[in-house]
């Protein structure tokens, strides 16, 4: 496995050497991400979901290799990458657990329509989408989802396996707990910090520190 933080060299690279990528999950949230590798040109073998996708809902025309909840992927080699295509956190979780258990390589996903600071520091299995924007110190872990348009300010530390949803705002020194997540333009004011396992709800303005394991939502927020 290639781990470590990267940003968008890593992505340069897969291309510049050919390398080969599989993805698992392919509904929803992974057409976002299949948009951005076709614009890169990264070579897209198949995928591995939880059923076959066929005639016109295979967008893509893909090629199916099989389950992604427990998928054989003792076949690839030192040319071939893989990249967690799921939006659900558990899941994305326990998918590159598995990567790392089998020590495949991994990567950066960063959409050319985004705007990521070479400051900023991003870990493996992370996807930035279009129009999203990380700015100078930000550190986010492996595993994550910052979505099209969120703000991910200066200084912010993004908690593994956590999904920024689209639109949502994090102010400067954000910080934010593992398996996250944080609703469609919420907001989170200077320097809160928001504990592991919580969910914010869209539209949500934060201005207090959160705690594991909770529901928040509302402006002024409340807790479910």
């Amino acid at each position: 496995m290639r781990g470590g933080f990267h940003n968008e060299l890593s992505i340069f690279l897969a291309v510049l050497l050919n390398k080969n990528v599989y993805i698992l999950g392919y509904s929803g949230h992974s057409f976002v991400v299949l948009d951005t590798m076709v614009k890169l040109k990264i070579n897209v073998l198949g995928y591995f979901d939880f059923k076959r996708c066929s005639g016109s809902m295979n967008f893509y025309d893909l090629k199916y290799f099989g389950n992604e909840q427990n998928a054989d992927l003792d076949f690839m080699d030192d040319s071939h990458f893989v990249f967690p295509t799921v939006g659900d956190n558990k899941i994305r979780k326990k998918l590159v657990e598995f990567f790392e258990s089998k020590k495949l390589n991994q990567f950066t996903l960063i959409d050319p329509n985004s705007i990521v600071s070479n400051k900023a520091m991003i870990e493996y299995s992370t996807f930035i989408a279009p129009g999203a924007i990380v700015n100078s110190r930000a550190l986010i872990k492996k595993g994550c989802i910052i979505n099209s348009g969120a703000t991910i300010e200066h200084e912010c530390v993004i908690g593994a396996y956590s999904h920024i949803a689209p639109n949502a705002v994090l102010t400067g020194n954000v910080s934010i707990g593992e398996s996250t997540l944080i609703g469609a333009n919420a907001v989170i004011t200077p320097g809160v910090v928001v504990g592991d396992n919580v969910i914010i709800g869209a539209g949500s303005v934060v201005t207090r520190d959160i705690p594991d394991n909770s529901k928040w939502v509302g402006n002024p927020l409340r807790m479910l």
